[in-house]
């Protein structure tokens, strides 16, 4: 049986890429989907064709499908997220003649409802939380039912998914506001506001099932995989086999119960049925919801399965029978997923985004890569802040949190703020190291501190200030404004103090400097002079600038209406690729004190970003004289990110005190 010519992929980011890697591998034409705002993405540049859409256009199932009937797609493949689970996007495609890479339309709405689901899960035999999830509830119904449920509850938008729209409720005073904000953000996220009540497990573990079924009533599980390291009920580090063992009669119950639950409800395509599991009663597990798509974390089932499921999902989609057995010889060990998302811990893991200024990925034996974005690569906040994974592969999982370790200090990220140290302390946690593993874990961590100072190898607030003034030095005047302004009289044959005044969190220093970069001394505040050098480093650092090539055969078609286009050279692997317009920029030896280290480092607005063994700062280059006083408050309030206003807690003209809610921003 013949597998399709011309494949859609039907979303951006690291995913598309990923999909555009096995149809590419497959012999199938990929056309990516853009909006205005993705015109630079490297989804984009990897596709063989790339076909444009309004904004907001990733949302419209209506807009997807005419994109594929001009480009003359066979199927459409939704990746996650977006119209991944949206029933409107599958029907859409059957009515069109176009195979959607997904289970029926039917599966995709019953699944989609959490009460539904439920219901579904009950009669498939699957336990299930205490809860309350009948439709059309008002919230009156709901508080009156909640004390059967018990306290701490979740509220839960019966048509969320990705942890929108929950909220924790301990005491019952506080259920009404709180299930009116949820009434709200379901509404606007997912336009119903139907919600439901569920008893919350305080001590839990997330472990689910991946799932592959096929058209002629075949369904195969392919093992447990662990998502207890979550943030606000999203995924931070994954791994399969579970991090802790489960007691066999306890897994085999799972994969049981979810291959049941699926052949039931006439699944097709691959699917993960998640459990919500106590961690001191691993056999009180319970149904969680299932998702009925490909899940983010599906790399490290691939990776210790030896199956590409992507290759399956458009084999099943096609018609083709699930074989016997789907790999050869499955490669086992462990495996564990990091997400790298564009988000700021130091205040409160809100978005970030901007330009990726230089940017270095991990290479090397049991290491992949599943990035969305190169160097150069604007990262927009329209769209989720996931910009790569890193997934490790070892004998053992000891062996894999160790590849995984070594790959993060490995990585750069130069151009925004990034969760890279946070990943890189939680592989250091001791909780984590053992498999002690529950959802909350992260919450329970103390808060990461405001200003980043250096990395695992030491480095103190004095290396990275010295870092970014030598690095300045090689600068070649490239600042709008010369940062070498002379504080003290010039002589002949007498090196002249050189001053900069520069920024690490909230404070201010100023830095001088004396001689060359190669030989020089150098100063910080009132401390006394250091001998200090730095050279920029060859051999890669500058020759991988522009983005990651497409590779051969990548030119657009003249279908999707849009002219061809010439792939640049991809970066070698593990190589610090620099965006064109980030200077200075590249690898940095610095010696301070007798002892050497390794930075990259990028520029651009007035501000150097370092990265030194996986963590990176941001040091503000400042005016040497700060002329006036500041200007004074405004009275305004400004959203700490962009978002939708779901709700505000104050009428106009009210005083407010310091602490009190104003508004709730999604």
């Amino acid at each position: 049986m013949s597998l399709f010519g011309r494949v859609l992929v039907a979303n951006r980011g690291e995913i598309a890429v990923r999909l555009c890697r096995t149809l590419r591998r497959l012999g199938i034409v990929s056309v990516a989907v853009r909006t205005p705002a993705d015109a630079g993405a490297l989804h984009v540049e990897v596709a063989d064709e790339v076909i444009a859409l309004h904004d907001g256009g990733y949302l419209d199932a209506a807009a997807i499908v005419e994109a594929a009937r001009r480009v003359d797609a066979d199927a459409v493949h939704p990746g996650y997220g977006f119209l991944a689970e949206s029933p409107r996007l599958a029907g859409a495609c059957a009515e069109a003649g176009i195979v959607f890479v997904g289970p029926p339309q039917d599966v995709i709405a019953l699944m989609g409802d959490k009460i539904a689901a439920r219901a579904a899960a009950a009669a498939a035999g699957l336990p299930v939380l205490a809860g309350v999830g009948e439709p059309g509830r008002s919230d009156e119904q709901l508080i009156a039912a909640a004390a059967a449920v018990g306290f701490p509850l979740l509220v839960k938008p019966a048509a969320g998914g990705g942890g929108k729209g929950m909220r924790v409720v301990r005491h019952p005073a506080a259920l009404s506001s709180e299930l009116a904000a949820a009434r709200s953000e379901a509404l606007a996220a997912f336009a119903d506001d139907s919600l439901l009540l569920e008893r919350l497990v305080e001590r839990a573990r997330h472990l689910e099932v991946q799932l592959l079924a096929d058209r002629h009533g075949s369904v195969v599980s392919l093992g447990l995989r662990e998502c207890s390291l979550q943030r606000r009920h999203q995924k931070v580090i994954e791994e399969s086999p579970p991090a802790s063992p489960v007691p066999a009669e306890v897994g085999a119950a799972m994969e049981r119960s979810a291959v049941a639950l699926a052949r039931g409800c006439g699944y097709v395509g691959a699917g993960t049925v998640e459990m919500i599991v106590p961690v001191d009663d691993l056999s009180g597990w319970c149904f969680l919801e299932m998702n009925t798509r490909l899940q983010v974390e599906h790399a490290v089932t691939e990776a210790v399965s030896g199956i590409d499921l992507v290759e399956w999902q458009l084999r099943v989609a096609a018609g083709e029978p699930l074989a016997r057995p789907l790999a050869p010889a499955p490669p086992g060990g462990h495996a564990v997923e990091a997400r790298l998302y564009a988000e700021d811990p130091a205040r409160g893991f809100l978005p970030t985004g901007g330009r990726v200024l230089a940017l270095r990925l991990p290479a090397g034996e049991g290491i992949r890569v599943d990035a969305g974005v190169a160097a150069g690569s604007s990262v927009p906040r329209d769209y989720d802040p996931l910009l790569a994974k890193i997934i490790a592969h070892g004998a053992t999982r000891s062996d894999a949190l160790e590849r995984l370790r070594q790959a993060l200090a490995g990585t750069s990220v130069l151009g925004m703020a990034t969760n890279l140290s946070l990943l890189a302390d939680l592989l250091e946690d001791p909780d984590v190291r053992a498999g002690r593993l529950d959802t909350a874990r992260i919450e329970r961590r103390p808060p990461a501190p405001s200003a980043p100072a250096g990395g695992q190898s030491g480095a103190s607030p004095t290396d990275l200030l010295a870092a970014v003034a030598l690095a300045l030095v090689g600068a070649g005047g490239s600042h709008a404004r010369d940062p070498w302004e002379l504080e003290d009289g010039w002589r002949v044959g007498v090196p002249a103090w050189r001053a900069i005044r520069l920024r690490l969190g909230e404070e201010a220093f100023e830095v001088r400097l004396r001689g060359l970069p190669g030989d020089c001394e150098l100063a910080i505040g009132g401390e006394p002079p250091e001998s200090a050098w730095a050279r920029w480093r060859t051999g890669g650092a500058h020759a991988a600038e522009g983005r990651f090539g497409a590779g051969p055969g990548s030119e657009a078609r003249p279908s999707s209406g849009v002219p061809p286009r010439s792939p640049a050279p991809p970066a070698p692997p593990g190589s610090l690729a620099v965006a064109p317009a980030a200077r200075p920029a590249g690898e940095l030896e610095v010696v301070l004190g007798g002892i050497g280290r390794r930075y990259d480092v990028a520029a651009a607005d007035g501000r150097v970003w370092l990265s030194l063994a996986g963590r990176a700062a941001a040091v503000q280059l400042e005016p040497l004289a700060v002329q006036g006083a500041a200007a004074p408050p405004s009275g305004e309030v400004r959203s700490p990110m962009p978002g939708v206003v779901t709700s505000t807690a104050v009428p106009a003209g009210e005083r407010v005190v310091a602490g009190q809610l104003l508004a709730v921003v999604e």
